[in-house]
């Protein structure tokens, strides 16, 4: 019997030159590395993203792809992406999920755990 996983894990930066505080903008690039550590080959479909700021203010992504890519990996292959997020906030932070199949149309959901997004110094 197949087992697909995809294990995912992130980096965050803060973005300085999408950052304008004076207009409550903060942004940070994120960089996703998904690997594939199931004993099947499968694709990455779509993504599903939940952003909150400092406030409790959330914001909802959904599509098809991350950055036009819908990357197929096979068992032990990993697949790294680059993004950036923008909140009101010096703090928040993002979570979410991978929509992904196997090559037998099985569909399974890659989970992101929750991640901070603050610059440098804004944490005690």
């Amino acid at each position: 019997m197949a087992h697909p996983h995809f294990h995912c894990s992130v980096v965050v930066e803060p973005l300085a030159e999408q950052t304008f505080p004076e207009r409550g903008q903060h942004a940070f690039t994120y960089t996703v590395t998904i690997e594939n550590r199931g004993d099947v080959t499968a694709q990455l479909i779509g993504r599903h993203w939940t952003i909150v700021d400092a406030n409790g203010h959330s914001q909802e992504v959904h599509g098809l792809a991350v950055v036009g890519h819908q990357p197929v990996l096979q068992p032990g292959e990993r697949f790294q992406y680059s993004s950036w997020a923008q909140i009101a906030t010096k703090q928040g932070s993002m979570s979410g999920r991978y929509l992904c199949a196997t090559e037998t149309a099985d569909v399974f959901y890659a989970d992101v755990p929750e991640f901070l997004l603050a610059e440098a110094g804004s944490l005690h």
